[in-house]
């Protein structure tokens, strides 16, 4: 086995085991619960599960997803997130060279996930990761490669103008606000890691994968014209894929549309 194989190995592991705080995280906070005490029990027998009980990924595994005092099952979200965290930074450090590009990267990945799941449960933004998000995605800018202090403020200014704006531009439509402004801070946030570049490529994907899921529901009349989708996660969606893979989404389409031709030197 190669030293980057053990490296590879070593960040997987290491996603799972933060994976499974996040789970925690994603459990407590929208219920004001602290996310270090009490130790984690099963919601519906209250059992204090155990430590072998409570090893990411392998211990649903091994339980067959089910409590092993009451037999209830665990909910999928568990498994998920913990092998979505590890995959994201495992990706994270194939993807950029210096350590604070890969930890900064892994942060970012860890928040959009914590914000996807609350919001798909909750329908709520937490200010918690959102508002302290947007500071800590300005504060980075002078040490991260993917962008600058000027493109973050530029991509905060942005993501929450462009949300604000559709926001009230349905509410003077239809007399109900479109969008949520748990929305407007989560892509603020957004452009303050990513820059006004991420922004973009953020609220293209997010509203193209948010417009599928929808026009799906509506075919298979689970949901009517205008019923609510939680959009932070279509947001979270287009934000990690265009961390990763932001450039070359930007070059394919210049390259598509022409415009490479214009933007040359």
């Amino acid at each position: 086995m190669t030293i980057q194989t053990l490296l590879d190995v070593y960040v997987v592991l290491f996603g799972l085991v933060i994976g499974s705080y996040l789970n925690v995280v994603i459990f407590r906070l929208p219920r004001q619960i602290s996310t270090v005490l009490p130790r984690s029990r099963c919601p519906r027998c209250r059992a204090a599960i155990r430590p072998w009980d409570n090893v990411p990924l392998f211990s649903y595994l091994l339980l067959r997803g089910r409590c092993r005092h009451c037999g209830v099952r665990i909910s999928w979200r568990y498994p998920l997130v913990e092998v979505l965290t590890a995959s994201c930074f495992l990706l994270c450090a194939k993807r950029f060279e210096s350590l604070v590009d890969i930890l900064v990267a892994a942060a970012f990945c860890a928040a959009m996930i914590v914000l996807a799941m609350i919001d798909f449960e909750h329908f709520i933004l937490p200010d918690v990761i959102t508002k302290s998000g947007i500071l800590a995605g300005l504060g980075v800018q002078f040490w991260v490669s993917f962008s600058t202090p000027r493109d973050a403020l530029i991509g905060m200014a942005l993501g929450a103008g462009v949300i604000s704006a559709v926001s009230w531009g349905w509410y003077w439509l239809k007399g109900v606000h479109g969008m949520g402004f748990g929305d407007v801070k989560m892509l603020a946030m957004v452009g303050a890691f990513l820059g006004w570049q991420g922004v973009v490529g953020t609220l293209l994907l997010g509203s193209l994968s948010g417009s599928l899921v929808g026009a799906v529901l509506m075919l298979r009349s689970r949901a009517a014209l205008g019923s609510k989708l939680p959009f932070g996660v279509f947001l979270a969606l287009g934000a990690v894929v265009t961390l990763f893979f932001g450039r070359e989404m930007l070059d394919a389409y210049l390259e598509v549309s022409g415009m490479r031709y214009l933007t040359a030197p």
